[in-house]
């Protein structure tokens, strides 16, 4: 019987300085490609998402749960001398640091790139930041107030009324960013023997994702419109209320909006001239959602799937997260159970990239659960 594939980073060492959700989510990925994380956290309070919740199970925050498995858990006392020299010695022994603090305050801490590439030549440096450099670099960021300044905010909701992402979507597509560029910064270091500094900033993580809706504003100047669900340069492409759920419709050709006709039992819908090509559609937006949502109304929503789905026309339920996690079809692949010694055994969600399958089950630390194994395992101390 052959032996699984090494994982992608196994062998290397990721030292976690950082706090909250990018930074601390970026390393548990990196965990679950392989990498030994070690998360360093201050004596007493620690990460503040230990203190974020309900819901507390096992004294645990499930925020704090969510993007901590894979990792051995440290406390160091940045202003203590000796613990300083702990810091400095697990920064020679580490490939990857990750961190995501201000940089006045990295600065004043001593742990700026310049300094921490004198003691390890070869440390990937990957920062988390609001801000890039320039007249906010020193503010504080928070997804919240990155949705709204960044543009998602802008994009997300209906009419006049924003809304923000139901999850800090900034900070996960931060942590996306932060991984790649480590991943990169250590696939350069292969080729020079030389790390280098990476960083991933809120701000443009957020602008960034604006994509086709950026380039939209950029080629014309035109602000976009909130659509709730809908697509801004598709239709029909958004959600549709049936006799009894939601069911989100996404017609991305006109070959699938001919079908969809068909299926619905409008045929002559398709040689409408309002909405015979997508440009078309979207001109006549309100007058085909008007026809489409009297349609949808009439039928369960089970039904329109499967008739929708069977003329290869994309569509499904808006799902809860009950249905989500119901779906082995949907999240198999991602889920990890995980023991932990005070919150007991849970499932979690895992990396969505196959080189990270299966997902380290390790449990999140508890707070400095693991500071004298890995000091022993360093040789490190008494």
């Amino acid at each position: 019987m052959s032996q699984p594939s090494p994982k992608p980073l196994s062998g290397v060492r990721v030292l976690d300085l950082s706090r909250i959700l990018a930074g601390p989510l970026a390393a548990m990925w990196m965990a679950d490609l392989g990498a030994e994380v070690i998360k360093v956290e201050r004596p007493g309070n620690g990460d503040e998402t230990r203190r974020w919740g309900p819901p507390f199970v096992g004294g645990e925050s499930a925020y704090f749960l969510s993007v901590n498995r894979g990792k051995l858990g440290m406390a160091l006392d940045f202003a203590s001398p000796a613990d300083r020299r702990v810091l400095d010695r697990l920064v020679r022994e580490s490939d990857v640091l990750v961190h995501n603090f201000l940089p006045e305050t990295a600065a004043k801490l001593e742990l700026g790139y310049d300094r921490l590439r004198e003691l390890n030549p070869r440390l990937v440096y990957t920062s988390v930041a609001g801000f890039p450099p320039g007249p906010y670099r020193d503010e504080p960021g928070f997804d919240a107030l990155i949705q709204a300044l960044g543009g998602l905010m802008a994009i997300t909701g209906e009419g006049d009324r924003p809304v923000k992402v139901g999850v800090a979507i900034v900070d996960v597509l931060t942590a996306w960013a932060a991984l790649a560029g480590t991943l990169g910064a250590l696939f350069v270091r292969e080729r020079t023997g030389e790390g280098q500094a990476v960083e991933a900033t809120l701000a443009e993580c957020s602008a960034a994702a604006l994509v086709n809706q950026s380039q939209a504003f950029l080629l014309t100047g035109e602000e976009p419109h909130r659509l709730a669900t809908a697509h801004p340069h598709i239709v029909p492409y958004q959600a549709f209320p049936t006799a009894d759920g939601l069911l989100m419709v996404a017609v991305g050709t006109d070959a699938q909006f001919r079908a969809l006709c068909e299926a619905v039992g409008r045929p002559n819908l398709a040689s409408d001239p309002r909405f015979a090509t997508n440009p078309d559609r979207v001109k006549h937006r309100e007058a085909l959602i008007a026809i489409l949502t009297e349609v949808f109304g009439a039928r369960p929503r089970a039904e329109w799937t499967a008739r929708l789905k069977e003329a290869g026309i994309p569509a499904g339920p808006v799902n809860t997260l009950r249905e989500l996690f119901g779906d082995r079809g949907l999240v198999g692949r991602l889920l990890v159970e995980v023991e932990h010694p005070t919150a007991g055994k849970y499932t979690s969600v895992g990396c969505p990239v196959s080189g990270a399958w299966p997902p380290s089950p390790l449990p999140p630390p508890r707070l400095g659960e693991h500071t004298d194994e890995v000091l022993r395992r360093l040789g490190i101390g008494d």
